[in-house]
């Protein structure tokens, strides 16, 4: 399991003392709210509607047993007992007080963690894939190659003040779970004639003008990696749109170029950049490759699970939705959801942290991770142990069996919290899932994507859910626009808006209607919603949601 060097606790803990004295200023009148706001934008500190909200950065989505476990302390101790788990795979507090902040990022460095650029304009959080190091179809595990790119672009003076924000998502596994293509850069680990390297991606991105990342190297060998990251963002950062943040993006600046200009500008930062890179990345690179390594799995018989499946309904059922291939055959990779119908998405209280902690200690290697789908991954579960594991969580609230059906639902924070929200997110979440368990309908749709954003900023990936949901402002009124046949996978695509938008009244009525057509409409019970779609294209499934819009102007 990795661990941070000397360094890297040194320069944590030096950073959390600069801004404690920065609160302070801030505090007595020193600074103005203008001049504290670059400074605690570096340090994760947003103002929200109502109070702070702290994001702390879970890089590459990797936590170990005691940092959630402190999470859940700093929950009870500085917040409201919860913390809310995010599509970059990090975790936000939303209501601290300005004063309590600074100890709040104190008692993160006593275990080794911290918020450093969550935000600002600078590199953000590297996600990655959440089976990273147990999945049975993984090519490389990525962490390694994230953790490099995590030090080299952590306080990198050349880059802290970027035209706009700039994330990294690799891949490491043949199935895309990182949604790479929908990032500034994404990277897939790939081989080649028994050789490591990357197809590196370039100008994805989502918010008001989404994009899909084009193909800028097909192979990049690995002792490249960093001098390459570091001519892309060069690049950008010298042609980046810096007049109008809203052109801002890497996205904008790829298509305004061409991706042959633009591969052009970076091919031409390359050469010198190459050459200052003297072998000292790669030196890190093979010291976190062993820190890495997949932890020694003993080996363990698998039939009391098999026939434990075949008495336990629940169990079954639960495990079929949560626990996934691991590489080892004797294991599976578990994903807890934080979806409970009801309740939302991606919130944890503290005590589930503390349990999730507990348990990733007694079956899990003391390893967890957080999805960009806003669940908690347990990557290294022996099948024997499924049974108590399943009863240790059912009994605390975590054992929910609907993970890649209707209710798993990613959703931003919306007007409940955003300061930038338009729309609410959560409350149409919990209604969504509660209306379709109560329908009964939610097995019998089975896989199904459904993405909610409170703006145009599509925190919550509404463009790649197989049913998007925008929530906007029309004349002061919520109004939520549909769209269809997003996805996020190795074939990624775009949403496309079915019509015009529906009030918050209207939504699940024709979601309802939607769904129900797609019942009537696919092949069979194994043809999901996304596949139906692209079989048949969207007018019959625009039809079914403007139906009764259709049936009044009949009338």
């Amino acid at each position: 399991m990795f661990q941070p060097s000397d360094f890297d606790r040194a320069a944590v803990r030096a950073r959390a003392e600069q801004f404690r004295h920065q609160v302070a200023r801030r505090l007595d009148g020193s600074l103005t709210e203008d001049e504290f706001k670059p400074l605690r934008l570096m340090n994760g500190l947003y103002l929200q509607l109502h109070a702070y909200m702290l994001r702390v950065a879970i890089p590459y989505g990797t936590i170990n047993a005691r940092q959630m476990r402190q999470l859940a302390k700093i929950a009870d101790v500085w917040d409201r007992g919860y913390g809310h788990f995010t599509t970059r795979q990090n975790i936000q507090f939303n209501w601290p007080k300005l004063v309590d902040v600074p100890d709040m990022i104190d008692a993160l460095a006593d275990v080794g963690m911290h918020a450093i650029q969550t935000s600002g304009n600078a590199i953000r959080n590297t996600t990655t894939d959440a089976f990273a190091g147990a999945a049975a179809d993984e090519i490389a595990d990525p962490r390694p190659y994230a953790e490099l790119i995590r030090q080299w672009s952590t306080d990198h003076p050349e880059f802290q003040f970027l035209p706009r924000k700039f994330k990294i998502a690799i891949n490491g596994a043949r199935a895309d779970r990182a949604a790479i293509r929908g990032h500034d850069v994404g990277l897939q680990l790939v081989e080649r004639d028994g050789e490591i390297g990357f197809q590196v991606f370039v100008g994805g991105g989502l918010g008001r003008t989404p994009m899909i990342a084009k193909e800028l190297r097909s192979f990049l060998p690995v002792a490249d990696l960093l001098p390459y990251l570091e001519s892309i963002v060069a690049a950008w950062n010298l042609a980046g749109r810096r007049d109008n943040k809203y052109k801002a993006r890497i996205k904008i600046t790829v298509h305004e170029l061409g991706i042959e200009t633009f591969s052009e500008m970076v091919e031409a930062e390359f050469p010198a950049r190459r050459a200052a890179f003297k072998g000292a990345d790669q030196a890190i690179l093979a010291d976190l490759k062993a820190q890495f390594a997949p932890p020694v799995l003993p080996a363990r018989e698998s039939k009391s699970f098999e026939a434990a499946l075949n008495v336990d309904a629940l169990l079954r059922d639960w495990a079929a939705r949560s626990v996934s291939p691991h590489h080892n055959p004797d294991y599976g990779v578990v994903t807890v959801s934080l979806k409970d119908h009801g309740a939302p998405p991606g919130d944890a209280t503290s005590d589930q942290m503390r349990l999730l902690a507990e348990l990733a200690e007694r079956y899990g290697q003391s390893e967890l991770r957080i999805s960009h789908e806003q669940n908690v991954i347990l990557p290294h579960i022996a099948k024997a142990d499924l049974p108590a594991l399943f009863e240790a969580l059912r009994k605390g609230g975590l054992a929910t069996a609907n993970i890649g059906l209707t209710s798993d639902i990613i959703a931003c924070p919306g007007m409940d919290y955003c300061a930038l929200a338009t729309a609410r997110s959560i409350p149409l979440a919990q209604q969504i899932a509660t209306h379709f368990r109560d329908l009964g309908l939610e097995q019998e749709i089975g896989a199904l994507k459904i993405k909610i954003s409170g703006c145009i900023n599509a925190c919550g990936h509404h463009h790649l859910g197989h049913i998007g949901i925008l929530g906007l402002d029309r004349a002061g009124v919520e109004n939520y626009q549909i769209t269809l046949g997003g996805d996020a996978t190795e074939t990624m695509a775009l949403g496309e808006r079915a019509g015009p938008g529906f009030a918050y009244t209207e939504v699940i009525p024709a979601l309802e209607r939607l769904l129900r057509a797609y019942l009537e409409l696919r092949e069979n019970a194994t043809e999901s919603f996304l596949e139906a779609l692209r079989r048949l294209g969207p007018d019959p499934f625009k039809e079914a949601l403007y139906a009764e819009a259709q049936r009044h102007a009949a009338q």
